[in-house]
């Protein structure tokens, strides 16, 4: 069955209450945050509160996430060292900029599994590009380590670099948008967009979701509950989209029962990058648990 990351929600890593009570919103992943929600002075607390939470709470089978500090930052190899043995299932390196920055996590994390004897290579990394020279860099640092299962972007620093801010038509990100999903695609990995931070514009919300799922994201990063389900009900499929499909797959499975080369549907030719798109509607319609 497809991996569903359509929603990833950001939790402060000093929230206690949040962090307690985090699985029950309903996003795909949980993403427990180290770094930006955090003031330098609660760094400390927040990481062993994070640790323990990992270590204690059942979150029910949800994909757990937590971005760490950067490991140019007196935060990030210590982040690492507690992290790695709570075992999340991803963790997430913000502002990565080069493949180089990957490869030290990679041998980091190596290092700390080998010493506390857990498998090599089981703890998965995401990146988050947020610059223009993560942009630029972004096939090779989604290429630079077999751990590295997703990439998102960062906008806010993304646009601070780039010298403009964010509109609700999102013209500034949309090639940094399309860097990244070509770098996803051409690797394989997950792709998952950023966050919409005026949790009270809900058509503005919406109207970014539809965007960023016709671009081709897998997700989108939410930082509030209600943004949960409004994420799933776009990436749901229809059930007009269910049945067209199920009709292709149906006319593929006639063809070839009569051996023949040449796949029609409603007299209009049926050719396999269609074939692709309806599995796909139907593997999305079954992890969403509508069909």
């Amino acid at each position: 069955m497809i991996k569903l990351r359509r929603t990833m929600m950001y939790i402060p890593g000093n929230n206690p209450g949040m962090i307690k009570d985090a699985h029950i919103y309903g996003a795909d992943s949980i993403m427990f945050d180290l770094e930006d929600s955090v003031s330098l002075k609660e760094k400390d607390a927040a990481r062993f509160m994070v640790y323990n939470a990992l270590k204690t709470i059942d979150y029910e089978g949800t994909e757990i996430v937590v971005r760490i500090n950067g490991l140019d930052t007196p935060f990030g190899k210590d982040d690492l060292e507690a992290i790695v043995r709570a075992q999340p299932d991803i963790i997430r390196l913000p502002k990565t900029e080069k493949a180089e920055d990957i490869i030290e996590m990679d041998k980091l994390i190596s290092e700390i599994e080998t010493k506390i004897g857990l498998e090599v290579g089981s703890t998965k990394i995401m990146a988050a590009i947020e610059s223009a020279v993560g942009v630029i860099n972004a096939y090779d640092i989604v290429t630079a380590s077999p751990r590295l299962v997703a990439v998102a972007i960062g906008a806010e620093d993304f646009v601070t670099n780039m010298k403009t801010n964010r509109s609700l038509d999102g013209i500034e990100l949309l090639t940094a948008r399309g860097q990244i999903l070509l770098a996803a695609r051409a690797a394989g990995v997950y792709a998952l967009d950023t966050v919409f931070s005026d949790v009270k514009n809900d058509e503005g919300f919406i109207n970014e979701v539809k965007h960023i799922k016709q671009l081709g994201f897998d997700g989108k990063s939410v930082i509030h509950p209600n943004q949960v389900e409004l994420v799933h009900k776009v990436y749901t499929p229809s059930e007009k989209e269910i049945q067209k499909s199920i009709r292709i797959l149906k006319a593929i499975e006639e063809a070839e029962q009569k051996g023949s080369g040449v796949i029609s549907l409603d007299g209009k030719m049926i050719d396999l990058p269609v074939v692709e798109r309806a599995h796909r509607v139907i593997a999305l319609a079954k992890a969403s648990g509508v069909y």
